[in-house]
């Protein structure tokens, strides 16, 4: 029952982010077009992932060594640095085609690190729970990193920068820096420090897992 609430609830927030006036505002304010990468990455794609988490559908169950959290990690900073150069996040901006790619991208990417970090067996070995700790923190570090970048930088990081409503290029930058900040630095830091407690609680996961 709770797995089906999370799925729904998943669901829902990509809904909201995709199928609302989100999308073709992302093109006017970079602050939505963070708050829309947000929504994916650290709401959608984490409440997806508990929802199938240890379940029939859960793909890290049947391909363990596939949903590798560490090399998750690496995957999903290469991919998120990548679309926040100048010219991606550019084009992002102003092509729905390569938004949707984007989107995509994110989605991906975010889920692919929230089953490796949270999926599998039931009874998973300690080790690979610690490298479920060891990529959520090091995702939470670099989104913190980038988001600290956008938020405290003394000009806009984008030449195409216009602002939005009120708000000058730079206040918009910083806005959107402060949302991936505080939201995906804190949701990619809750998640490995909720499995890190699951893993000092249980000092006999690798027993049980033998017997």
């Amino acid at each position: 029952m709770i797995r089906h609430v999370l799925l729904i609830l998943g669901s829902l927030t990509l809904a909201a982010v995709w199928l609302t006036p989100l999308p073709s505002l992302a093109g006017k304010a970079f602050f939505v077009h963070m708050t829309m990468h947000m929504g994916v990455v650290a709401v959608a794609a984490p409440l997806i992932a508990y929802g199938v988490a240890g379940g029939r559908f859960d793909p890290a169950r049947r391909f363990a060594t596939l949903f590798a959290p560490i090399p998750a990690s690496i995957l999903e900073l290469v991919v998120v640095w990548a679309w926040h150069t100048p010219a991606l996040h550019h084009a992002a901006r102003h092509d729905g085609a390569v938004m949707a790619t984007e989107q995509g991208m994110f989605f991906f990417t975010g889920l692919f690190m929230w089953l490796s970090a949270f999926g599998g067996n039931e009874f998973r070995s300690r080790p690979r729970r610690a490298a479920g700790v060891i990529g959520l923190l090091l995702t939470s570090m670099h989104m913190t990193l980038l988001g600290a970048l956008l938020a405290l930088g003394p000009r806009p990081l984008y030449a195409h920068a216009q602002g939005f409503g009120s708000l000058t290029a730079l206040e918009d930058q910083h806005l959107g820096g402060a949302i991936m900040l505080v939201v995906g630095g804190v949701s990619y830091l809750a998640g490995g420090l909720w499995l890190m407690v699951g893993l000092l609680r249980d000092p006999g996961l690798d027993a049980e897992q033998r017997m």
